[in-house]
């Protein structure tokens, strides 16, 4: 699944710039220049890493990363044009795992992102999983799906959703947030569209839509994967 930046920066010209370096990577970037609106993201789409300003109109920097931290574990790195050692070592101590002085160099803050998302595992689960005694596996870097030892065959979508439903047992998922995490922040279609997704993919695992094992509704809300698949 690719994997997702948040750039904050007060800064227009220095987001483009960012945006464009890393999606020349392969990441899927979204970027606000507001502190409020960067932990309102946060909360919704769950970023695998987060590029902070410091000097923010609204909210500082510093205040955003205490935030952060008092709900998430989502890497952060610091790009500030702070660069005394005593604004790095305070960053740092806040809780951002790198920090970036500008005027940077964006082919090292690519590179950096890089190092702290394979340092800390970013806020997905990397590598193959198994779910319900083994019977269900899940392998997001090879992007394969199997059942019972058998290839199930799924849409780039249905696969999506799975990682994302599966990377955390029993948490529940709003429609929003599955279609911010499948389809992009910024996709424009109807979130019910997620129900569709679910069906056909509650179908090719063989999930009995009235009493499912694997994809559990949840309510007025959305979806959960369902902890009893987790043994």
């Amino acid at each position: 699944m690719t994997r997702t930046v948040l750039v904050v920066d007060d800064e227009p010209k220095i987001r483009d710039l960012v945006r464009s370096y890393l999606e020349r990577e392969g990441y899927q970037v979204f970027d606000t220049d507001s502190g409020n609106a960067a932990l309102d993201i946060v909360r919704r789409v769950q970023p695998d890493l987060v590029i902070l300003d410091l000097g923010l109109p609204d909210v500082s920097g510093e205040e955003v990363i205490r935030v952060l931290r008092g709900a998430s574990d989502v890497p952060v790195v610091m790009l500030t044009a702070r660069a005394s050692e005593g604004d790095r070592v305070g960053g740092l101590h806040l809780g951002a795992d790198d920090y970036v002085t500008k005027p940077f160099s964006p082919r090292e803050l690519v590179a950096r992102v890089g190092a702290v998302l394979r340092r800390t595992g970013g806020s997905r689960i990397d590598g193959a999983t198994t779910h319900a005694g083994g019977r269900l596996g899940v392998d997001p870097d090879r992007r394969e799906v199997s059942l019972d030892g058998r290839t199930v065959e799924l849409t780039r979508t249905e696969f999506d959703l799975l990682v994302t439903l599966s990377s955390r047992p029993g948490r529940a998922w709003s429609r929003y947030e599955l279609v911010s995490r499948v389809q992009g922040y910024d996709y424009e279609g109807y979130e019910r569209t997620v129900d569709v997704h679910v069906k056909n993919l509650r179908r090719k695992l063989g999930d009995d839509p009235r009493n499912p094992t694997y994809i559990l509704t949840v309510p007025g809300i959305g979806y959960k994967f369902g902890p009893d698949a987790d043994g």
